[in-house]
């Protein structure tokens, strides 16, 4: 398949996946010490909802939008708040205009002391990143490949800190080097908290990689999963994962709280499904 930010900004699987990355932003800024986020597969960074790539399929009227008109019962509400307010400082009220991808969303949680490592190589992309971020010293726009930052900038300065991993997966491969990928940097790095994405196409791919996981020697996998009802459209997306190695403490506990919401939001009342559970570690 393919998954290129811009087609897609704001989805169902945009939601999960960043509603799932602030709380870990949240969780390390509860502490004084600074950290550093590595986002290997960073895109453009921000993205316009009006433009060609996210209007031929609308995917954002089917994620954010749904999430933003839903009244949210407590304490569901409480924990999205922040990142709910980081969309909306992209936007006028009331209004959706803009998507902040995983470099803008990040941004707006630093500190003077964090710092963002954000990885692009595609040109166009990686040009918009740059001017995206270059107004801001504590976040480097860099043009390389995603799997070879993986490599490069692993372990990072900063012992508190957390890696997103969010390819193309342009072609089966990607759930290989996925896996390969997450084995190297655990080797290299074993206490960071590492964030992988993935879709779910079918189950194979994905309980492959689950399987070569739990065989590792990785101590604690966080396993999330989200399915809506299937669409109209049988090529469009309809569930996808994040595999979340060293998750903080509460976080287990935050997503039980937010998967039912989520997914009551997202499906509208339609038939789907979440899963959380551990591939290693915690029970």
């Amino acid at each position: 398949m393919n998954y290129r930010h811009a087609f897609h900004a704001g989805n169902f699987a945009d939601v999960v996946k960043h509603a799932a990355l602030v709380r870990v932003l949240v969780h390390l800024r509860s502490k004084p010490a600074p950290f550093r986020v590595v986002d290997t597969h960073a895109g453009a960074g921000l993205y316009d909802l009006s433009a060609s790539e996210a209007t031929r399929g609308g995917e954002w009227r089917d994620g954010i939008a749904r999430l933003v008109s839903k009244e949210l019962p407590e304490p569901a509400r409480a924990l999205l708040a922040p990142y709910l307010e980081a969309i909306a400082a992209f936007n006028r009220p009331n209004a959706l205009i803009a998507y902040p991808g995983s470099p803008m969303l990040v941004r707006r949680f630093l500190r003077a002391r964090d710092r963002l490592i954000a990885c692009e190589l595609e040109p166009r992309a990686a040009a918009a990143l740059v001017h995206n971020l270059k107004a801001d010293a504590r976040c480097k726009a860099i043009a390389i490949d995603g799997w070879t930052a993986l490599k490069a900038y692993i372990p990072p300065k900063e012992r508190r800190s957390v890696v997103l991993i969010d390819p193309a997966f342009e072609d089966a491969a990607d759930f290989g080097r996925l896996a390969e990928g997450i084995e190297s940097a655990h080797r290299k790095w074993a206490g960071g908290i590492y964030l992988l994405w993935y879709p779910r196409k079918d189950s194979r791919a994905p309980e492959a990689l689950a399987v070569r996981l739990r065989r590792s020697r990785i101590g604690k996998i966080l396993r999330v999963e989200i399915s809506l009802p299937v669409p109209k459209n049988p090529e469009r997306l309809r569930a996808c994962g994040l595999i979340i190695v060293n998750p903080p403490w509460t976080l287990e506990g935050e997503l039980k709280l937010l998967l039912p919401q989520l997914l009551a939001a997202l499906a509208q009342g339609a038939d789907g499904s979440w899963r959380l559970d551990w591939i290693a570690g915690e029970k």
